[in-house]
């Protein structure tokens, strides 16, 4: 019954202003390329057909082409064509495979994911997918640190580890923070009224989806052991991230059935996880 009290304290330490603010910074794109038909490919890739007329308005003005007169001093990302004279290291849009170079910009520019995908589209399913994995990761280390407090500075857990009494308060908190990431990233709304509907779904699934969780533990030897515990903590974040990935960009979450067959995947998947961070654990102490 300690759940909620310790919940209220826990996500009081959470502010979406924060998330909308890094949501909503600008940001500069160059485009560089030889013939009109590329810039044309890669404008039309930025800003496919479909959105609205506001944000083709807003996202267009953060754009600009080699040659500009009215261009800022600097840029955060330059793209190239494959016809521009490019250097060694730059990012090249390739029209048969553009999902590249979004994952070179995100490798290097991981802070600019969230304004990235809020003002253009085909960044959004990658940001999402890197959201839901580390914050899912993180729950996995909040779950082994809890179990083992004193491997929280290993893992980089500075904070939160045994200050609340149960880790289900941590794993709920963190997926909180894992909607205002999805919803900013999806240039959704942000904020505890404004996403109501979805933290409140997540506090209720605090209680439910521990059901499954142990039905899935008893299947394994381990049984209450520490990699299962962790794989629990991973795959109930990952189910509710990509629940809310598919919700702000269809319209709807996932069906009952989706749901279990998702958890059982990334429970497996969790298991891996958890294994490799004690493994770095025991390789990390032994040295």
């Amino acid at each position: 019954m300690s759940f909620l009290p310790q919940l209220r304290k826990a996500i009081s330490t959470l502010n979406p202003s924060e998330v909308r603010s890094t949501a909503e910074q600008p940001v500069a794109i160059h485009l560089i390329a030889s013939q009109a038909s590329s810039y044309t490919a890669m404008a039309d890739w930025l800003l496919p057909p479909g959105i609205s007329p506001a944000k083709r308005t807003e996202a267009s003005q953060m754009i600009y082409l080699a040659g500009e007169l009215n261009k800022p001093p600097q840029f955060d990302v330059e793209i190239y064509a494959e016809d521009a004279i490019a250097p060694a290291d730059a990012f090249i849009f390739r029209r048969d495979d553009p999902k590249k170079v979004v994952r070179q910009i995100l490798d290097k520019h991981e802070q600019l994911g969230l304004p990235l995908a809020r003002l253009f589209q085909p960044f959004r399913e990658e940001v999402c997918t890197r959201l839901i994995h580390k914050v899912s990761l993180e729950n996995a280390g909040f779950a082994l640190a809890t179990a083992l407090p004193n491997i929280a500075p290993i893992l980089g857990l500075t904070w939160a580890v045994g200050e609340f009494a149960s880790d289900s308060v941590i794993l709920t908190m963190n997926q909180i923070r894992l909607t205002f990431l999805l919803g900013a990233a999806n240039d959704h709304r942000v904020g505890y009224g404004e996403q109501r509907t979805e933290i409140g779904s997540i506090i209720a699934g605090a209680f439910g989806w521990r059901a499954v969780a142990r039905e899935l533990v008893g299947k394994i030897p381990m049984g209450g052991g520490l990699i299962p515990k962790a794989a629990v903590a991973y795959a109930g974040t990952f189910v509710v991230g990509k629940s809310l990935e598919r919700y702000y960009r269809l319209g709807y979450k996932y069906t009952r059935g989706e749901r279990r067959a998702a958890y059982e995947e990334a429970f497996e998947k969790g298991k891996v996880i958890a294994g490799g961070i004690l493994d770095r654990i025991k390789s990390r102490k032994s040295a």
